[in-house]
């Protein structure tokens, strides 16, 4: 499907309307990355905000999570 990456938060609220399926996560794991760099956002910074409890994923997800975005930013330079 190769679904183009969001520059705005416009753009990633809007993949909420596609099926969901791994290539939408990370189309959306990269589209959040790229919207906290624009918005000079630390990698930290970023991080904290998904290791923040918001009673949708358990302590083991937000990790995961975590991980997956640290990945992401790297990836993306």
């Amino acid at each position: 499907m190769n679904y183009s990456i969001p520059t705005s938060p416009e753009e990633l609220i809007a993949l909420r309307q596609k099926p969901v399926n791994e290539e939408l996560i990370a189309t959306a794991i990269a589209g959040v990355v790229q919207i906290a760099r624009s918005q000079n956002q630390s990698l930290d910074q970023l991080r904290a905000e998904v290791l923040a409890d918001h009673n949708l994923l358990d302590d083991a997800q937000r990790q995961w999570l975590s991980s997956l975005v640290v990945e992401t930013w790297q990836a993306l330079g």
